[in-house]
C-alpha cells in the first residue's frame, strides 16, 4: 500500500478542524475538488471511513478521530520544523490563521491585517470571523483576537486596541417621542432593540457609575444577533440600541445617532491578539505581533497628543 503524503494528511487535520471541506480548501489553497479526492483516495487505501459526510455537516468517525490523534504530534513536529527553517528567511512566509468576531475583525483589518500583508508580501492571512469562542488549539489556528476579558487565562495576550465601551443611543427620531432615559431602570420604559448572543442567550445592558453597578433586561419587539443590524435598526428609529461605540462613533458626530446614558457606560480594555502559552511562536505570527505593538505604541501616543 502507497503510503500516505503530507497533503493527505494535512488535508485530514484541516477539514477536522474546520467540519467543512470548502473552508479547510481555502486554508491549504487547495479546490474543494481536489481535497475531497485526496481525503477519498487516503480513505481507499486505509480502507477505513474518515469522515462521516452529510448534506450539511462533516464530523470525524470514530476511525478518523483515532487516526487524527496519531497524525497530529508528528504534523506539529513537521510545522514547527517548517517554522525553524523559515527563520532563515529574510522575511517570513506562509499562512497565518486568526480566529476572531465579524466586529473586531472590521476594527483590525485595515490598521493590523492589511498593513501587515502590506510589509510582508510573502505571507497570507486566513481570518476567520465567527460569534463564539472557540479552542484556536483544538481547530488548527495560530492566534485569536477577542476583547480582553474573553481571553483565556492560559493564554499570550498582546493588547491591539484602545480601550472600548457599549452605550445606549437612540436616533433623533424616536427620542422625539420619548423622554430621555436619567437612569438605567429608566429604559424598562422604553423600546429596546435587543441582542441574543451566539449561546442563544440574551445580553443584559451593563452599566456602572461611582462604584454603583447594574445590568438591565431590557424590553423591546425587535432581537436581532448582530451589531450592524442593530445599528440600522436604531438609525430607522425602532428604538434603542446597546452596541459598542467604535461602530457608531460616525453616526454619533453626524447627529443620525444621540449617545444617552454617557455617564453610566464607562471603558474597558479593549481587544487583544492572543496565542499558546509555551509553544515556539511562528516567524509570521511573531512579525504580525510587532506590527500589532508598533501599531498600540502609534495609538497611544497619538492620544496622548491630543490630550
Amino acid at each position: 500500500m502507497r503510503k500516505a503524503g503530507l497533503i493527505e494528511l494535512n488535508a485530514v487535520a484541516a477539514v477536522a478542524a474546520h467540519r467543512n471541506f470548502r473552508a479547510a480548501a481555502v486554508e491549504l489553497g487547495m479546490s474543494p475538488s481536489a481535497l475531497s479526492h485526496a481525503v477519498a483516495a487516503l480513505e481507499r487505501r486505509l480502507g477505513v471511513r474518515l469522515f462521516n459526510r452529510t448534506t450539511r455537516s462533516v464530523s470525524l468517525s470514530e476511525a478518523g478521530e483515532q487516526f487524527l490523534a496519531r497524525i497530529r504530534p508528528a504534523l506539529q513536529d513537521i510545522a514547527l520544523a517548517m517554522d525553524e527553517a523559515n527563520e532563515s528567511r529574510a522575511t517570513p512566509a506562509g499562512t497565518l490563521r486568526i480566529n476572531t468576531s465579524e466586529g473586531a475583525a472590521r476594527q483590525i483589518l485595515t490598521p493590523l491585517v492589511l498593513e501587515f500583508l502590506r510589509r510582508f508580501p510573502d505571507m497570507r492571512v486566513d481570518l476567520v470571523t465567527e460569534g463564539r469562542l472557540v479552542d484556536i488549539v483544538a481547530e488548527g489556528f495560530d492566534a485569536g483576537i477577542r476583547l480582553a476579558e474573553s481571553v483565556p487565562l492560559d493564554m499570550v495576550a498582546v493588547p491591539c486596541g484602545p480601550p472600548q465601551r457599549f452605550v445606549v443611543v437612540g436616533s433623533p427620531a424616536y427620542l422625539e417621542g420619548w423622554a430621555r432615559p436619567s437612569a438605567p431602570d429608566d429604559l424598562q420604559a422604553h423600546a429596546c432593540i435587543r441582542r441574543r448572543l451566539p449561546s442563544g442567550a440574551l445580553h443584559r445592558w451593563e452599566f456602572a457609575r461611582h462604584g454603583e453597578e447594574a445590568a438591565v433586561d431590557v424590553q423591546g419587539a425587535l432581537t436581532l444577533d448582530s451589531h450592524t443590524l442593530m445599528i440600522e435598526a436604531a438609525l430607522a428609529g425602532a428604538g434603542l440600541a446597546y452596541v459598542a461605540d467604535w461602530f457608531v462613533a460616525a453616526d454619533v458626530a453626524a447627529g443620525r445617532l444621540v449617545r444617552l446614558l454617557e455617564d453610566w457606560t464607562p471603558a474597558f480594555p479593549g481587544l487583544c491578539l492572543y496565542f499558546p502559552r509555551g509553544r515556539l511562536v511562528p516567524a509570521g505570527l511573531r512579525a504580525f505581533i510587532d506590527v500589532v505593538r508598533e501599531v498600540a505604541s502609534r495609538d497611544r501616543a497619538f492620544a496622548g497628543e491630543r490630550q
